[in-house]
């Protein structure tokens, strides 16, 4: 029996995989987590809680385990350098070190199909290319890069590049983030919403962790683009919006070569007024095309995607409607 460790196991991904991995019995599933009261309602396996930025418990919770799916993760769509370097980058690297030195076999990492430059996103196995104004993105890609450094025989890395998180539990993400400034009715089409938004449910992406944590066959490191059954470009994602939720579309639209330059002004503006930046080069980055595919996780990890991007939608904008009672802001919580 393969024992697989799920971190962040109170969060979106983490949640998700705990569910998909129960649903096998060949393994045995351990929850890290914050809280033990969190984890989803019929969790059954091992808990081991505690705080990834203490060294002590990431060296005891790695003993043991086979697999590491790490589901972890701070995130910031805007600024928060220190943030996310002291609550994201650090921890994670540390973990890495630690999950080698113990003898896991295998560790799965969560990432995204927006690390590649778009004209290299089709390639799941292409190197990230940082982006200065977007300092989360650049960590994200710094474990990539340490991880493709550390794979070796004793030490498999799969990445799994993820498309745009969507569904139950999700707190944070382009859609909490687009959706009160489309009601500003200030948000422009950007290069007349043709580009493709690869949304994924949170049960695609669990189910995906768990076929990377059981394949056989698998090289040393092995990349993966991790997208829903169908990608839709972002108009038809705004029209669906504006169709069956009342969401205005926007009113008037400017290309990338204009996008960019206005993300810069906003967030030049940013420390003179007191909300966040309409719109920033990370969210413009975001609606970049993005050629990914699910065809290699298809052939090597017999992925096959079975929630709609339009079923994945309407279950997040449901749980926001009840739970969020101000805008969401482009950073996670410290907590």
């Amino acid at each position: 029996m393969t024992t697989v460790l799920v971190t962040g196991a109170n969060g979106f991904t983490g949640s998700h995989v705990l569910e998909a991995l129960q649903r096998r019995t060949e393994v045995k599933v351990i929850a890290a987590c914050r809280d033990a009261a969190k984890l989803p309602r019929g969790f059954a396996g091992e808990v081991r809680t505690g705080d990834l930025r203490d060294a002590r418990y990431v060296r005891n919770l790695v003993e043991g385990v086979d697999v590491l799916c790490h589901g972890a993760a701070w995130t910031s769509v805007w600024g928060r350098r220190e943030e996310s370097r002291r609550l994201f980058l650090e921890p994670t690297l540390a973990l890495i070190d630690a999950a080698q030195a113990a003898g896991v076999r295998r560790f799965v990492n969560n990432s995204t199909t927006s690390a590649a430059s778009p004209e290299d996103s089709a390639d799941p196995m292409s190197r990230g290319i940082p982006r200065r104004y977007w300092p989360h993105l650049c960590n994200v890609i710094a474990i990539e890069d340490r991880l493709r450094e550390r794979a070796c025989a004793t030490f498999q890395v799969v990445n799994l590049r993820l498309g745009i998180f969507a569904g139950r539990r999700y707190g944070l993400g382009i859609l909490p983030i687009l959706l009160p400034r489309l009601r500003t009715h200030l948000v422009p089409w950007v290069a007349g919403g043709r580009t493709s938004l690869p949304i994924i449910d949170g049960e695609d992406i669990g189910e995906a962790f768990a076929l990377a944590a059981t394949a056989t066959g698998l090289d040393d490191y092995e990349g993966f683009n991790v997208v829903g059954p169908e990608v839709p470009t972002v108009r038809q994602v705004i029209e669906l919006l504006r169709d069956e939720l009342g969401y205005p579309a926007p009113h008037f639209g400017v290309p990338f070569r204009l996008a960019y330059p206005f993300a810069w002004l906003m967030e030049t503006l940013d420390p003179i007024v007191p909300w966040e930046p309409l719109v920033t080069r990370s969210i413009i980055h975001l609606l970049e095309e993005v050629h990914a595919d699910n065809d290699k996780a298809k052939a090597r990890l017999g992925y096959r995607p079975r929630h709609p991007w339009q079923e994945a939608v309407r279950k997040q904008v449901a749980e926001m409607q009840v739970r969020e009672t101000r805008p969401m802001a482009m950073y996670r919580p410290i907590t």
